[in-house]
């Protein structure tokens, strides 16, 4: 092999890790817009939801009670069953 085409095989390797370093960059790049449209997506589901019980709540006052209790309940179920409350409580009571 000829030194001058150790230095053009030399290139290509440093093109095709710099082409795999601008992939890796826009992968992380869409991964930040996928993530921040997700955000977006629930954010608007929430507003709607909350649109949704109140409007809800005001037509039929009953049902909004029963499902406030029923939202209330599933909360302090996820509370309570989440991994790592024991492990909260014990360190807040140490």
């Amino acid at each position: 092999m000829t030194a001058g085409r150790d230095i053009s095989l030399e290139r290509i390797l440093q093109w095709l890790d710099d082409l795999d370093d601008l992939y890796g960059a826009a992968g992380l790049l869409v991964e930040r817009v996928r993530r921040k449209a997700w955000n977006v997506a629930r954010l608007l589901a929430l507003l709607f939801v909350s649109a949704c019980g109140v409007l809800a709540a005001l037509r039929e006052p009953p049902l909004g009670l029963a499902v406030a209790i029923l939202l209330f309940v599933f909360l302090l179920y996820r509370v309570v069953t989440q991994p790592g409350f024991a492990s909260r409580g014990r360190r807040a009571a140490a």
